[in-house]
């Protein structure tokens, strides 16, 4: 093999890539002649649909007779039960429910007491990870961003498993189980690293409590003195169970079907649905909120004054503001219209939380941001369609007053859906069972071959 000088290398990836970067494009109308759904999206930008589930449904619109959008209240359920009753009834009996939603979502059905208590047992067992894993799978090759190195870490269980291969549901049960109980414990390891090794921090690193829920274990695992109290706890927990499942067209759920349909083993899944997960486009969002927040506080002297918010807000959608994308993160989602049931019901216990943490003003901040931005869109762009605060922008400022670090808000967003995931997969290897195959329309014109001594 021929060693080249790095200039030439270089030289040749960047003429390469100029000319990838210069293929003409394909017009718009080539898509519409085709009929071809971009985005997987009707023209009235609904989700096409490719497939049935039982384990999710979100509500945000309904669609008239003549195929245009009627905003309506945002719903959400759970194999059939609405997030609302749900999360009140935990909240009612002051206990922990993801692991709860968790079995419900796995199994189709609410646990007995007994039945939770086998469940939460079992979750207990796995939570450590296997003897020397942390060592030589987490801490000796640290990743600057975390959701690669769980992407790794997910890939590397399947050199511990005795029959990682089989889709048989038993087996597929079993390997769910494990993944949920140890997951919360390779992300609280991964950022230990990642802050150790990249960012000259003292390592702390807690054994799991088995006896502990997944939102406890987070806590005790994340933080150098692993304390936390029970409303922080709590809260944590709430946030996980919104985010456990969102229906099968959210692209790592449908990422989830679609792997699961080729035959492949759960760590392989898992891992590509964790890829899906990481872009900012779908679980990166939350980021999007956190930094967002961060810049307004950095531009803005007084946050208490919301004629100076208002006009940070206006030069965000005139994008001479942020990141200039125009955007307001936090608001708005491809589904709901008038509202999100998630965010609705973080909000309540984010005021609780703002109480406790004397962070009122941030708090109100973002009660601000989700009354205004909708008026100054309408008023700016023109665009006066329902426009309603999604969960990220209440969870930015959980996680900001739980003092969880922003490396870890997607993290935590796959400790939550981790669940979603493995009970789409389980669908899909019990109902499904087709290979998913959708059809690419080639445009390319056929060329003649040119002969290697006649090409320029």
């Amino acid at each position: 093999m021929v060693d080249l000088e790095l200039n030439v290398k270089d030289a040749f990836i960047k003429e390469a890539s100029e000319k990838l970067e210069n293929i003409e494009e394909i017009p718009a109308e080539t898509y519409k002649k085709y009929n071809v759904k971009r985005g997987l999206r009707n023209a009235n930008n609904t989700g096409v649909v490719v497939g049935l589930t039982k384990v999710g449904e979100v509500i945000g619109y309904s669609v008239n007779e003549e195929k245009e959008k009627i905003p309506q209240e945002g719903k959400l359920y759970y194999r059939g039960y609405d997030i609302e009753d749900l999360v009140s009834n935990c909240e009612k009996e002051n206990r922990f429910g993801f692991e709860e939603v968790a079995y419900l979502l796995l199994f189709g059905e609410l646990p007995t007491e007994k039945q939770l208590g086998t469940f939460n047992a079992i979750l207990g067992e796995n939570r450590q990870l296997p003897a020397n894993f942390a060592t030589d799978t987490i801490l000796t090759t640290p990743s600057r961003n975390i959701m690669n190195k769980l992407q790794r870490a997910i890939l590397t269980m399947y050199s511990y498993d005795d029959n990682p291969d089989s889709t048989d549901i038993e087996n597929v049960v079993k390997q769910s189980i494990h993944l949920l109980g140890c997951f919360p414990t390779m992300v609280a390891y991964a950022y230990q690293a990642q802050q150790a090794f990249f960012f000259d921090k003292s390592l702390h690193l807690h054994y799991p409590d088995k006896d502990g829920s997944t939102a406890e274990n987070i806590l005790r695992l994340i933080r150098p003195t692993g304390e936390y109290t029970d409303l922080e706890a709590k809260i944590l927990d709430l946030c996980l169970i919104l985010h456990a499942e969102h229906g099968g067209g959210n692209n790592s759920s449908f990422t989830t079907h679609l792997v699961s349909s080729s035959g492949t083993d759960t760590y392989s899944t898992i891992a590509a649905a964790i890829g899906a997960l990481k872009g900012p486009k779908h679980g990166g969002a939350n980021i999007a909120v956190i930094k967002m927040i961060e810049d307004l506080k950095r531009n803005v002297t007084d946050i208490t004054d919301f004629a100076q918010v208002e006009d940070y807000l206006s030069r965000v959608l005139r994008k001479k503001a942020n990141d200039n994308t125009g955007l307001v993160y936090g608001m708005g989602h491809a589904i709901y219209t008038l509202s999100d049931p998630r965010a609705k019901l973080l909000k309540e216990m984010a005021r609780m939380l703002a109480i406790d943490k004397d962070r009122m003003e941030s708090f109100l901040l973002c009660d601000f941001i989700e009354k205004k931005t909708p008026e100054l869109r309408a008023e700016i762009t023109g665009n006066d369609k329902p426009m309603c605060a999604n969960v990220d922008l209440y969870s930015g400022f959980v996680y900001d007053a739980l003092g969880i670090p922003t490396e870890i808000a997607t993290p935590l967003f796959a400790v939550a859906r981790l669940s979603g995931w493995c009970a789409h997969r389980l669908e899909e290897l019990t109902i499904g069972k087709k290979l998913m195959r959708p059809a690419y329309k080639s445009v390319e014109p056929i060329k003649e071959y040119i002969s290697i001594d006649k090409r320029k």
